[in-house]
């Protein structure tokens, strides 16, 4: 478990890379689709980014407390972990998103037995690619009771938000 508040971003760029849809000054940020500001290496102008998203964005390996180990920095997981995104009776469900297709098998195994252990579903994304073209879509998998998987499932084939 990180016990401080040391781990910095950089080199990491995944959430600005478009892995985690986002709109940022009119810009739609989504898989294929990066921030326009950034170098892939940072943001050219952090100084005047937007309170939200960017600022209020809270990448679960970064926060305070984290338990995600080192290795699962989303540049080199090739996940990001977006902690406590919704609650489900009264349990917080973590999501997660691939920078890249889909989860390693190493960083999923890691977190569905984390959800387990600590009674949180989860919720995880894999990108849908068309001719070799990340789509705006993802599909959305449920972990966790089965009574969350039919409604996570049930809200997907509504067309419903799971999250905001």
């Amino acid at each position: 478990m990180n016990k401080s508040s040391t781990r910095q971003c950089q080199p990491c760029t995944a959430c600005c890379d478009g892995w985690v849809q986002m709109n940022i000054r009119g810009a739609e940020v989504s898989p294929g689709r990066p921030c326009p500001h950034s170098t892939g290496k940072g943001c050219d102008d952090y100084a005047n980014r937007p309170v939200d998203p960017c600022e209020n964005f809270a990448c679960g390996w970064i926060i305070p407390g984290s338990p995600l180990p080192e290795w699962m920095k989303p540049n080199e997981a090739k996940v990001m972990v977006l902690p406590n995104k919704l609650q489900w009776r009264g349990a917080p469900v973590d999501v997660a998103v691939p920078v890249g297709r889909r989860i390693p098998p190493r960083a999923l195994n890691w977190l569905k037995q984390f959800a387990e252990k600590h009674g949180r579903p989860l919720i995880y994304m894999e990108q849908t690619v068309l001719n070799g073209v990340f789509q705006r879509e993802q599909q959305a998998i449920a972990y966790g009771p089965p009574e969350f998987q039919q409604e996570v499932m049930q809200k997907v084939a509504q067309g419903q938000r799971l999250w905001r």
